[in-house]
């Protein structure tokens, strides 16, 4: 397991004001959590260069300073943006500007290279990708950074990049709610490690939502949220998920589990290449999200159940 570090990143935003972050957070509980992280053994840290501007690379900095050798880090490329305003201005994927990007990204971290590249622009033409995948390969060959993937959904596009000498890992959402089948058969096919974004469905999976809550408007899921967010709508849960998690909540706390904790599980027993990379605001999630890995896996009766129950519900 690892550690997504997108939420510590702090607000952020699409130039029409829709926010493309996890709302206010403080400085010093990422902090903490991050420490707490390497504490309990997690070794794998996800950022980008787009979450929080690069505010989320700058905090990791301070916190691996001196380790650099227990870590293993993750960021992506492709975005521009304006760190003064925290705003996106758009996209770059030359490779000039993806070269620019990595110095920006090594030095906020204090590293002179990254274990995992990504490809952070999900709707890149496959077919545009092969001067991007040179360049990678280049930076692999410099040692500028280990290996490299592409954050996208789209298997096809996965596809373009999987055979790729130094490619050795994809990442995309994969959650109980959102099983992409196609994608985990692609990292079994070539041997990938599959990170998971969105774990825990956006904290739905963690079960503390209930009808009334509301979220703030400059969270991502607040009342402002894009238009892809179905987790969340009007800045409340969405009670269609709200239902799904409080029928499955009895099989995913068995044996003591929290239900952030079972569905952790549910991601381990889906298959072997999965990376789930929860992430925090707080130091006590962090802590929940980790002791999962000693309950491990869900059983087979369990995968089945859950499987049946949402078929139903």
């Amino acid at each position: 397991m690892g550690i997504g570090c997108w939420a510590i990143g702090g607000p952020a935003f699409e130039k029409d004001g829709t926010p493309i972050g996890w709302g206010d957070v403080k400085d010093e509980n990422s902090i903490a959590g991050l420490n707490a992280a390497i504490d309990m053994g997690i070794t794998l840290f996800d950022t980008s260069n787009m979450y929080g501007t690069g505010h989320s690379e700058s905090l990791i900095g301070q916190v691996i300073k001196g380790r650099r050798d227990k870590v293993v880090l993750s960021s992506k490329f492709g975005w521009v943006f304006d760190p003064a305003t925290r705003t996106k201005l758009g996209w770059d994927v030359s490779p000039s500007y993806i070269r620019e990007s990595l110095e920006g990204s090594l030095k906020r971290l204090g590293t002179d290279y990254l274990d995992v590249y990504f490809l952070h622009v999900p709707f890149v033409d496959k077919d545009d990708t092969a001067e991007i995948r040179e360049t990678l390969e280049a930076l692999v060959a410099e040692g500028k950074i280990r290996t490299y993937g592409w954050s996208t959904d789209e298997v096809e596009k996965a596809r373009v990049f999987a055979p790729g000498a130094h490619c050795n890992v994809i990442q995309y959402s994969e959650n109980i709610f959102e099983d992409n089948a196609e994608m985990i058969a692609l990292c079994e096919e070539y041997g990938l490690a599959g990170f998971n974004r969105a774990p825990l469905a956006m904290g739905m999976l963690t079960g503390k939502f209930k009808t009334d809550t509301t979220l703030k408007d400059n969270d991502i899921r607040g009342k402002n949220a894009p238009e892809y967010m179905k987790f969340f709508k009007d800045g409340k849960p969405a009670p269609e998920f709200l239902t799904r998690v409080e029928a499955i909540r009895e099989i995913l706390t068995e044996g003591g589990r929290t239900p952030a904790q079972g569905a952790l599980g549910w991601l381990w027993a889906r298959s072997g290449c999965t990376i789930p990379i929860p992430g925090f605001k707080t130091e006590k999630q962090v802590a929940d999200n980790v002791k999962a890995m000693e309950f491990g896996a869900l059983t087979k009766r369990q995968m089945e159940e859950i499987d049946r129950i949402l078929k139903e519900a």
